[in-house]
C-alpha cells in the first residue's frame, strides 16, 4: 500500500499555530496507531501572496491536485484589504475550490454537552446535537445566467437565476446519501418545490437517487419549514442536503446553534474524493502570534478528513473521541470559556488532545 498523502496549507494568521497542534495529531495517529501518511507544505492566501506575488501559487494547485487532501487553516487579514482585488487571499482560496473541482461543501454542526450553554438555545435542545449539512457548491442562483443590473422599459432591474442541471443535482445528492451512510442513515432533503421549478427537478432527482439507497431514511422539507425546524427542534436532524443558496443560509443558522464558531469544521470535496478540509472561522489576525487560538475546529477538520477523504473512519472516531474526552476534563480555550473558568493556549489544547490519543 502506498502511504496516504495530504498538502497542509498553514495558511495566515492563527493558521500555522493551530496547523502544528493538527500535525502533532497526525504524528501521533502515524507512531501509535501505524497510519501510513506524508504530508508536505504549501503556500495560500496572504502568505502565498507575500511569498510570490500570487494568492494561489501554481505549484500549490499542482500538489493539491495530486494530493489525496488538503487541510487548511484559514487566510486572508487586514492588512491585504489594499492589494489588487485580484490577488487578495480570499481569491487564492475561490481559486483553489475551482482548481480541485470542489462542489459539495459538509458543513457538520456538533455541539458537545459540556459546551451547551455556549448555545442561545435552551441546553436541553442542542446538547449532544450533531447535523451535517451538504451544500452544492457550484451551481445554482449565485452562478445562474443571465444575471445582472440591467434597464427594463426604463426601470433599473437587478436579475439572477436559478439554474440546476440533473447531473449537477444528482452528483451532490449522492454524496449525501454516501455520508449519511456513515452516521445515522438519515437524510432531509430541504427545496422549495411547492414554488420553484428548479426545486421540482431537485426533488425528482433525490427522489430516484434515493433508490439506490434503501438503507437511508429520505425525508423531504421546504426550506422556510427547515429554518424553523433548526431553532425549534435541531436533533431530529442527522444530514441534510440542500441547493447553494439554501445551504448557505442553513449552515450558518445550524453553527450558530453550536454558540462557537471555534469548533466546527468543514469539508468541500469533488467527484473524486479528494477534499480541502478547513474550520469555518477566519484567521484571527487580532490574537495571531499571541497562542490563544482554539485549535479544535482544525484538528476536527483532520478527522473529517480522515473520515471522507481517506476513508479512516476508525481513526476520525479516534480524534472525535479525544476531543470530546479534553473538553470533558475540563479543558477550555478563551473562545468557549464561561466567565471566570480557567483558559488554556494553544499548544496546551492540542497537546491535551495528542495525551488523549
Amino acid at each position: 500500500m502506498t502511504a496516504a498523502k495530504i498538502l497542509v496549507l498553514p495558511g495566515d494568521g492563527i493558521g500555522p499555530e493551530i496547523t502544528a497542534q493538527a500535525e502533532k495529531v497526525l504524528e501521533t495517529l502515524r507512531a501509535r496507531y501505524r497510519f501510513d501518511v506524508e504530508w508536505t507544505h504549501g503556500l495560500l492566501g496572504g502568505a502565498a501572496y507575500d511569498a510570490t506575488g500570487e494568492p494561489l501559487p501554481a505549484a500549490t494547485l499542482e500538489a493539491a491536485r495530486k494530493a489525496d487532501a488538503v487541510l487548511l487553516s484559514a487566510v486572508g487579514g487586514p492588512k491585504y484589504d489594499t492589494a489588487p482585488r485580484d490577488k487578495r487571499p480570499e481569491r487564492g482560496l475561490l481559486a483553489i475550490r475551482a482548481g480541485m473541482g470542489l462542489y459539495a461543501n459538509l458543513r457538520p454542526a456538533i455541539l458537545y454537552p459540556e459546551l451547551a450553554a455556549a448555545s442561545s438555545l435552551k441546553p436541553e435542545l442542542v446538547a449532544d446535537l450533531d447535523i451535517l449539512i451538504v451544500r452544492e457548491l457550484t451551481g445554482g442562483i449565485y452562478f445562474g445566467k443571465p444575471r445582472g443590473i440591467e434597464v427594463r422599459d426604463g426601470v433599473r432591474t437587478g436579475v439572477n437565476t436559478e439554474v440546476y442541471s440533473e447531473p449537477e443535482i444528482e452528483r451532490i445528492v449522492r454524496s449525501a446519501f454516501e455520508a449519511a451512510q456513515l452516521r445515522a442513515r438519515r437524510l432531509c432533503s430541504v427545496d422549495k418545490a411547492n414554488v420553484l421549478e428548479s426545486s421540482e427537478l431537485w426533488r425528482e432527482v433525490v427522489i430516484r437517487v434515493g433508490r439506490e439507497f434503501p438503507d437511508v431514511q429520505l425525508t423531504h422539507q421546504y426550506v422556510d419549514n427547515a429554518a424553523m425546524q433548526l431553532v425549534r427542534a435541531p436533533k431530529q436532524f442527522d444530514v441534510i442536503v440542500t441547493s447553494n443558496l439554501f445551504g448557505d443560509i442553513l449552515s450558518d443558522v445550524a453553527a450558530q446553534l453550536t454558540g462557537s464558531i471555534g469548533m466546527l469544521p468543514s469539508a468541500s470535496l469533488n467527484q473524486r474524493g479528494q477534499g480541502l478540509y478547513e474550520p469555518i472561522h477566519g484567521s484571527a489576525p487580532d490574537i495571531a502570534g499571541k497562542g490563544v487560538a482554539n485549535p479544535l475546529a482544525m484538528i476536527l477538520s483532520l478527522a473529517m478528513l480522515l473520515r471522507y477523504s481517506l476513508k479512516r473512519g476508525d481513526l476520525a472516531d479516534k480524534v472525535q473521541k479525544a476531543v470530546r474526552h479534553v473538553l470533558a476534563d475540563g479543558l477550555r480555550t478563551a473562545d468557549i470559556a464561561r466567565s471566570g473558568e480557567k483558559t488554556v493556549g494553544t499548544a496546551e489544547m492540542g497537546e491535551a488532545v495528542v495525551a488523549r490519543l
